[in-house]
Parts: C-alpha cells; sequence; structure tokens
C-alpha cells in the first residue's frame, strides 16, 4: 500500500473528526445522510453525463492505483535493456532474442523488438514517442474525471443548502418550528460535504495520478534514448552509464531541485543528449 495516501487520508479524517468532537455538544448532528447522499449521487451522476461509462467505471481502477505502492521497476528495465543490448554488441541475435521474450515491460519490449528486426531511427522514435503521447493522454484524462468530480461535488453541496433553506422557510411560513433546525442542517451540512469531498479527494487524488503520469513519462523517454543507443551500437557499460545519469537527472527533476543523492552525485554527466520529451 502507498503509505503517504494511507496517512494523508487518515490524517485529514482524524482533524475533522477531532474537531467536530471539539467544538460540538452532539456529533451524531454532522452525520446527515440526506446531505450526503444528494452531494455523492449528484457528483456521480453529473459525471456520468459529462463522461462515457467505461471511463467513469475505470475510476475505481485508478483509485486503487492511488492506494496501492506502485513501482516503476527503472533499475530492472535498464538491467534487461543492457542485457540484450550485450547480446546484441557480441553478435548474438538469436540469444537476444530468447531474452527479449522475458522482459516484462511491453513498451520496451517492442522498442527492442524494432531494434532486432532492423527498423529505422525514424520508425523508432515516431511508434515509440506516439505510444508516450498516448499513455499520457489516457492518463491526463483519467486524472480530470476527479478533477471534474471535484468541481461538481462543492456544486452540488450548494444545491443541498438552496434545497434546506427552502424548506426552511416553509416551514416558518406553515409554523413548523420543529422542522427548521432539521432543514437548516441539511443546508448547511451539505456544503461541508461537498468542499470536503472535493479538496480530500478528489483533487489529491487528481493531482496524484498527474504527477505519476509525469514520472512514467520521463521513465519512458529515458527508455528510448536506451533504445537508440542500441540500435546505434554503443558499448552496454556506455549505456548503462548513460540511462543511470539520465534517471538521477530525472529523479532530482521530480524532486524539484532537491539536492541530489550521493548515489545520483557519483555519477558522472553523461555527454549523450536529454532523452526527447514527448509530443503534447
Amino acid at each position: 500500500m502507498n503509505p503517504s495516501t494511507l496517512l494523508g487520508m487518515f490524517f485529514g479524517l482524524a482533524i475533522v473528526v477531532a474537531a467536530i468532537g471539539l467544538s460540538a455538544e452532539d456529533p451524531s448532528n454532522f452525520l446527515n445522510l440526506p446531505g450526503l447522499l444528494l452531494v455523492v449521487g449528484g457528483t456521480v451522476a453529473a459525471t456520468l453525463v459529462s463522461y462515457p461509462l467505461h471511463e467513469v467505471l475505470r475510476v475505481f481502477r485508478v483509485f486503487g492505483i492511488v492506494l496501492k505502492n506502485e513501482r516503476l521497476y527503472a533499475e530492472r528495465d535498464i538491467n534487461e535493456l543492457v542485457e540484450v543490448a550485450k547480446l546484441k554488441f557480441q553478435g548474438q541475435i538469436s540469444r537476444a532474442d530468447e531474452k527479449l521474450n522475458r522482459i516484462k515491460n511491453p513498451f520496451l519490449r517492442s522498442g527492442m523488438q524494432m531494434v532486432l528486426d532492423g527498423a529505422s531511427s525514424e520508425d523508432l522514435i515516431t511508434l515509440m514517442q506516439w505510444r508516450i503521447s498516448r499513455m499520457r493522454a489516457r492518463e491526463r484524462a483519467e486524472a480530470q474525471i476527479f478533477r471534474t468530480m471535484a468541481t461538481f461535488a462543492p456544486a452540488f453541496g450548494m444545491l443541498g443548502t438552496l434545497l434546506g433553506l427552502i424548506n426552511m422557510l416553509s416551514a416558518m411560513d406553515a409554523d413548523q418550528f420543529g422542522a427548521i433546525g432539521t432543514n437548516m442542517a441539511l443546508a448547511l451540512i451539505t456544503t461541508l460535504y461537498g468542499i470536503l469531498l472535493s479538496n480530500m479527494l478528489f483533487k489529491p487524488i487528481a493531482l496524484k495520478l498527474e504527477r505519476r503520469t509525469e514520472q512514467r513519462v520521463m521513465l519512458m523517454n529515458m527508455m528510448v534514448e536506451g533504445v537508440l543507443l542500441m540500435q546505434e551500437d554503443r558499448s552496454p557499460a556506455f549505456i548503462r552509464e548513460t540511462l543511470g545519469s539520465f534517471l538521477a537527472q530525472s529523479e532530482d527533476e521530480l524532486r524539484d531541485g532537491e539536492r541530489p543523492s550521493k548515489r545520483a552525485s557519483g555519477r558522472r554527466e553523461s555527454p549523450r543528449r536529454r532523452p526527447r520529451q514527448a509530443s503534447e
């Protein structure tokens, strides 16, 4: 499981519960099932109107990805690429083909298969960059669904507020003073639910998915560079050193300018150009 996601959810929920417990005489007043149903149901309904059904259903799978601690296996991919490149460098094409079938990363496997099949550099770059762009577009669309839900949730909270106020005014006209408190609670609690769902669930998930996508794009660009080096028959040691430098540089960029780790700073800067970035 992803510790930061679980810790953030638990910590946020604990803060809300603690604030309610310390400020309210009866914490159960903050549990309003009609208000929660209005906000959650309205958000889901509006999302279904906005997106195709299969994209909305994919949200549940994406939410599972956020909860688990997904590894990107960059070191494993580098090792597998170098092993195949070594066999190709030595002229053992048949053994390289056998090794290629055991590679787990489909993106890396398809790129190296094109190299062994004699594809040109232009074809390699075109196909692999197209796959990167397609992956980025798909995962950005998944994150956008959560951003859309973050927009809808407060709106339906405000809708609940309007319904509660209308019911409250109707009860005042009919001298039903006992219903005034109930409707007022509905008017306020739905706004609370909408804000909480938007800012503690939907927006953080969208941000996490977008960051995950950028990490994957950087690693895929690193694989493109490695495949091109393999096609140029560069030595396996040079390929390993170059990809290791790219990996360290990518990690530094994802840390937003933090000081590089000891492992990264120990590597020399490769003379090879930076990997080509996927088009938007």
